[in-house]
């Protein structure tokens, strides 16, 4: 029986192995990016209470009309999440790459938000 998708599989191996370790309480929520082929998304979320906290993306309003690259995005989104979760009282967050590797579009977010005030 053979995989479908080779990357998914490999990318959900490496979130699991992430996963056990990691995880998000109301003080201290986990930062889980997702990233499309055309958007990236962001949550903050308390697992204990499996909500939800504070959510930001790509493709709210005022930086899908901005004519800019994908990693220019990833930093718009990450100082908006950064400003959110400061409003919403959070200020230090548990990061979770979701599988992904930190580099590109993932590490320009992350870094956007630890200028935007997250500690992480």
């Amino acid at each position: 029986m053979g995989v479908k998708n080779k990357k998914v599989f490999r990318r959900n191996r490496i979130k699991m192995r992430i996963r056990k370790d990691v995880n998000g309480t109301a003080d201290r929520p986990r930062m889980s990016v997702f990233r499309s082929n055309k958007q990236i998304y962001v949550q903050l979320i308390d697992d204990l209470a499996q909500k939800t906290l504070v959510a930001a993306s790509s493709s709210d309003k005022g930086l899908d009309a901005d004519k800019v690259t994908k990693t220019e995005q990833a930093k718009l989104v990450g100082k908006m999440v950064a400003e959110r979760a400061l409003a919403a009282g959070i200020n230090t967050v548990v990061f979770d790459r979701n599988g992904y590797l930190y580099h590109g579009r993932v590490k320009s977010l992350a870094e956007a938000a630890r200028e935007g005030g997250l500690k992480f």
